[in-house]
């Protein structure tokens, strides 16, 4: 539970990327949580979050943390 889910008012909208269809959604509770990766604040953010994950990745492993 985040402080966004018990503050009153409106909320703004989360975006979260679908792990096994890898689509981005809107809202919590459209799928399985374990299939969700997020929340983003920003559709945009949601649809690159595979990308950006896959760059960490290289640079992790390029940096020769893993030697």
């Amino acid at each position: 539970m985040s402080i966004n889910d018990i503050t009153p008012g409106p909320k703004e909208p989360q975006f979260w990327y679908n792990l096994q269809t890898g689509q981005v959604e809107e809202g919590e509770g459209q799928s399985v949580s374990s299939h969700l990766w997020g929340p983003f604040p920003t559709r945009g953010e949601a649809e690159a979050a595979m990308e950006k994950a896959q760059a960490r990745n290289e640079a992790w492993e390029n940096d020769g943390w893993n030697n």
